[in-house]
């Protein structure tokens, strides 16, 4: 019995080609390149798709300004209304403005003030409603209607998925020996985009979902399994409760699986980016290099490329990102100390730790609570270091100096 032939997808590689020219120009083919670092690190063949060096700093502008190109003129005087947490609300506001069409975005509360300035900016009316992108797409659905807006989505519509897939058609032509993409998924238009231009031109290439712990929409109805999402993630441009019909079905028929990473992973990846490649990633740009930081005997010698999506991240929490990394590195270390409430001890200290070459940050000492004896006091000193094995030679000095020492943050405390 013959098997019937596969169903067409919705979205061709002749979709994404169609795209590819019609935004030319308007959007930056951003660089793919090879890091030499990361491949070493990781152990296999890493190339780097910069879409953090897009106007908006994210990949959504593909999308957007494909849809946008192929409104009627009816439309484009209506105006455009969408809903996102961020970078499809630059992408829509940006394009939009230049092509001197009205935007409405509806943004969720919790989306960060760097991202609703920089829309702002671009000339769109934000507004601002609930906890989730779900509570948001509500509200700019009713407000499409009762103001007569045409609804730009940001992932569920076969225009937005063929813009987003010319991520995988600027890979390939730049490095062509590509076997797998690491593609990060919210809604699925991206990797749904992706995986079409790139399995048309190389059937056994591997497509590679990922998603946070806290929202794995698309693992799980991979899986047949109940969708439970929910909680605060360092990803929230990725953080989607409700994958779009339309991406889950190329999904089905193109990706190979869809792997998951904690905010440890996502938070590692970051650092390593600015670090390693002088490139600044939010947390959705850094999930598939999170992901090759969690699961790395699935990418063990293959040559791999990475969808770096975004770089919109807050300036205050990449600085907390960064001192965690640092923190976590053993290059921070927080020791604590019994000293006698003696003259001359706290500058004991510190001369014993520069000589051993650390750099006090911060001292904290107290005499009061606690089970400290009258006579003795507590002496927490912050210190930075080379790393782990420098931060023993500090608890080395000190301890040959009698002063009883024990780490309480950093070089694995």
């Amino acid at each position: 019995m013959t098997r019937p032939p596969p169903a067409p997808l919705p979205v061709t590689l002749a979709d994404v080609e169609q795209a590819a020219r019609r935004i030319a120009g308007a959007v930056v083919r951003t660089p793919c390149l090879r890091s030499e670092t990361l491949s070493r690190i990781l152990g296999a063949e890493v190339w780097v798709k910069f879409e953090n060096l897009q106007f908006t700093a994210s990949f959504k502008e593909r999308g957007a300004l494909n849809t946008l190109l192929q409104l009627t003129d009816d439309e484009r005087r209506r105006g455009v209304i969408a809903m996102s947490a961020g970078n499809h609300a630059q992408g829509v506001a940006y394009h939009a403005g230049r092509l001197g069409i009205p935007a409405t975005i509806v943004m969720p509360s919790f989306t960060p003030n760097t991202k609703v300035e920089h829309t702002r900016g671009h000339g769109a009316r934000v507004v601002l409603h609930g906890d989730t992108l779900s509570e948001a797409a509500v509200e700019a659905h009713r407000l499409a209607g009762e103001q007569k807006l045409v609804f730009v989505h940001p992932y569920d519509d076969p225009r937005i998925v063929a813009g987003q897939g010319t991520i995988a058609l600027e890979m390939l032509q730049e490095a062509p020996d590509l076997d797998t993409l690491v593609v990060p998924v919210g809604g699925g238009g991206m990797i749904a985009g992706c995986a079409v231009a790139a399995r048309a031109q190389k059937p056994d290439l591997r497509v590679i979902g990922v998603e946070t712990e806290s929202y794995q929409a698309m693992r799980q109805l991979l899986a047949g399994q109940p969708v439970t999402a929910g909680g605060d993630t360092l990803a929230e441009g990725i953080a989607v409760r409700d994958i779009g019909a339309l991406p889950l079905a190329i999904a089905r028929a193109l990706v190979a699986e869809v792997l998951t990473v904690d905010e440890v992973a996502i938070e590692r990846a970051i650092a390593l980016f600015l670090e390693v490649e002088k490139t600044v990633a939010e947390g959705a740009g850094a999930a598939g290099l999170a992901a090759m930081l969690s699961h790395p005997e699935r990418f063990a010698g293959r040559k791999v490329g990475l969808v770096l999506c975004g770089g919109n991240i807050d300036t205050r929490l990449l600085a907390s990102v960064l001192l965690r990394g640092l923190v976590r590195g053993g290059r921070i270390v927080r020791l604590r100390l019994m000293i006698n409430d003696l003259p001359g001890q706290l500058a004991k200290v510190a001369g014993l730790v520069g000589q051993a070459g650390g750099n006090i940050v911060e001292v904290q000492h107290q005499r009061l609570f606690g089970s400290v004896v009258a006579k003795r006091t507590e002496l927490d000193v912050t210190v930075e270091t080379r790393g782990p094995d420098h931060v023993r030679e500090l608890v080395a000095a000190l301890t040959g100096a009698g002063f009883k020492v024990r780490v309480l943050e950093g070089a694995d405390a």
